[in-house]
């Protein structure tokens, strides 16, 4: 229950970042961090429930971050 209260609070200062970031580069390093920590937590919560299927979610929302997150420092490196 440590490892959850610490992946909570690394979530929501992620969040904090990603909402008062002073620059669209530490925006995009908290969307990362976002889904860096949400991926086990999802992990988990399917443990915890006993559903393999959460861990298929975790896996496709792990993938898809990692994807937004090189999109978006694509587009952040061609408008610099």
């Amino acid at each position: 229950m440590i490892t959850v209260a610490l992946l909570l609070l690394a979530l929501v200062l992620a969040l904090f970042r990603l909402l008062l970031g002073p620059s669209t580069a530490d925006r995009i390093l908290a969307s990362d961090a976002l889904a860096v920590t949400a991926t086990p937590l999802i992990a988990f919560l399917g443990f915890w429930l006993g559903s393999p299927f959460y861990l298929d979610i975790a896996l496709v929302y792990g993938a898809l971050g990692f994807v937004g997150v090189v999109a978006m420092a694509r587009v952040l490196e061609a408008r610099g």
